[in-house]
């Protein structure tokens, strides 16, 4: 089933999320919310019941892993799902100006982003260029986990996820607010690529 327009608790709509990421993994996807009809309908506005920070890698297409369609998912993109004003901007955006009641920080399996981090850190080599950026917004997440004790490139995107959604949560004073009164959910999750399954890596006002 797709996201539902009734859908509007947190939990509800995780729930869905993972229902429709079972179907992707099983290649049982339904393509909800393809047609003209759906179209139609979203020219009179927008209503996602999610918004999705997830990482630019070409290998985690948001809508395609959770089998939702048009108007299902207000996505924000960026390589290393790093936060940035213009990311803070537009998740508030989301939240605060079209009602989205559920926050994912996705982050996945093989992140180019992660791994050249934890190579600089491991070895001092830096990737030149604009890349820089990336590295040094991703580095302190690997530094929280090797003081945690991981070292693999697994755990550590885990940790990243994590440490996103911690600063999400400082820098959007708001959503902490918001997931308190319960109107709003945060999840922090992990797209594997190896088997198609999206892993809760930690939650906020869902189970």
């Amino acid at each position: 089933m797709p996201l539902h327009d009734e859908l509007t608790s947190p939990q509800a709509v995780w729930d869905e999320l993972l229902a429709g990421n079972e179907r992707f993994a099983a290649q049982a996807s339904e393509h909800p919310h393809m047609h003209d009809e759906r179209r139609a309908e979203l020219s009179a506005g927008q209503s996602p019941r999610a918004v999705v920070l997830s990482c630019s890698d070409s290998r985690a297409p948001v809508e395609l892993l959770f089998d939702s369609g048009l108007g299902d998912i207000f996505v924000v993109r960026t390589a290393g799902e790093i936060l940035g004003l213009s990311v803070l901007a537009s998740v508030e955006y989301a939240v605060n100006g079209l009602g989205c009641p559920l926050v994912v920080v996705l982050g996945h399996e093989f992140c180019g982003a992660v791994g050249a981090a934890l190579t600089a850190v491991t070895t001092g080599e830096l990737p030149g260029g604009f890349s820089n950026v990336l590295v040094e917004r991703v580095t302190p997440s690997v530094l929280a986990a090797q003081r945690e004790g991981h070292t693999e490139s697994a755990d550590v995107e885990r940790v990243h996820v994590r440490h996103t959604v911690d600063t999400l949560f400082a820098q959007f004073p708001a959503l902490r607010e918001k997931v308190a009164e319960g109107s709003v959910g945060v999840v922090g999750a992990r797209y594997r690529v190896s088997d198609n399954r999206v892993e809760t890596v930690c939650s906020h006002g869902v189970e």
